[in-house]
């Protein structure tokens, strides 16, 4: 089996050759993203292997059709990037569910303690021997409101933590966990409430622009924004305006929604040309990191783990457990697929 793999950088050969060991593919590295121009370069592969900031358009699954790939294996959860109505039919898309909820949920509330706390600026002062406590000033998180957006695997270890901290929790999802033991509200209540508010729900035409000009008009003024989720949840510049009128006393971000052309990549010697970004970036309570809630020697095996099981069942025309369609819940359209049978049978 061949397999090309889309927008590697070192931590990614390194946890998938090891991972191949036990399976022996040809794994064809490259490091340029998987776009249309660059889908050409899997011609003769069975698989592609691609990321969340890759651009799986319509067009690059038609140049990937027709350069004989079979299946898209995404190393991720989330596949937004992907248009999956057009590849309903024409390639199989699979992707890793789930690696390590705690990785995610732990960065979170790392990004929050750093925010609130202000490390970042007293590790920066005291490497200048500048020992003034001076704008440093932040609030205990026991006893304040935190509304959780979201309640997968995800937003629920981040409950347990924020519980851990003596963190009162209001909890929004439209498919709420069965007996659970905090609080459901409606997503206004939520936003009308919280001290700090955490996005852990996917990115979906309900879930776009989650917060925006009219929603972050809810918030309780000097609310906490954390999400590491997907960027798009966040309507950039109503974040920006509101951090302006401190409606938002801070926001900690690990995603954005124009982050494919920016993360994970060093600009540090160009100027970035999106002006958003540069400005979010420039506010004193606000903190962005480059999509690395992930990014744990746990969650990388077990991406790794996952990704080749999806890959072993397809070469054995086996049941694709972690197969994904335009119709499967997550899109809202009900999961036709019989039990044990593939989405689709491509028509050659």
């Amino acid at each position: 089996m061949k397999i090309t793999v889309f927008d590697t950088k070192p931590h990614d050969r390194q946890y998938l050759e090891k991972e191949n060991e036990a399976y022996g593919y040809e794994l064809k590295f490259l490091e340029s993203r998987l776009t249309p121009d660059t889908a050409r370069l899997a011609a003769g592969s069975d698989a592609v292997c691609a990321f969340v900031n890759d651009d799986i358009g319509a067009a690059t699954i038609d140049v990937l059709v027709e350069a004989g790939v079979k299946l898209i294996a995404m190393r991720c959860a989330g596949f937004n990037n992907v248009d999956m109505r057009h590849a309903y039919g024409k390639i199989h898309v699979v992707r890793v569910p789930k690696y390590s909820p705690y990785a995610i949920a732990e960065h979170a509330m790392a990004l929050l303690l750093t925010l609130n706390r202000k490390t970042h600026r007293a590790y920066i002062r005291t490497r200048d021997h500048n020992f003034s406590l001076t704008g440093l000033l932040g609030f205990d998180l026991h006893g304040k409101t935190v509304g959780v957006v979201g309640t997968g695997q995800i937003g629920r270890c981040f409950i347990n933590i924020c519980r851990g901290f003596g963190m009162h929790v209001l909890a929004y999802d439209p498919y709420p966990v069965p007996n659970a033991d905090y609080e459901y509200v409606d997503l206004e209540t939520l936003l009308r409430h919280s001290d700090v508010i955490s996005l852990h729900c996917p990115l979906t035409a309900e879930t776009n622009h989650l917060l925006n000009s009219e929603t972050m008009k809810l918030l309780k003024p000097g609310v906490v924004i954390l999400n590491t989720s997907r960027g798009a949840l966040i309507d950039s510049q109503a974040l920006i305006e509101a951090l302006k009128s401190s409606r938002v006393g801070g926001a900690a971000l690990d995603v954005y929604e124009e982050e494919s052309e920016v993360f994970f990549e060093d600009w540090s010697d160009q100027v970035i040309q999106d002006d958003q970004l540069v400005r979010l970036i420039s506010f004193n309570n606000v903190i962005i990191t480059s999509h690395q809630a992930f990014f744990t020697r746990e969650a990388l095996a077990k991406i790794a783990e996952v990704t080749f099981l999806n890959l072993k069942q397809f070469n054995a025309h086996e049941a694709l457990e972690n197969e994904i369609c335009y119709r499967c819940p997550e899109y809202g359209k009900g999961c036709h697929k019989e039990k044990g049978k593939p989405c689709f049978v491509i028509r050659n």
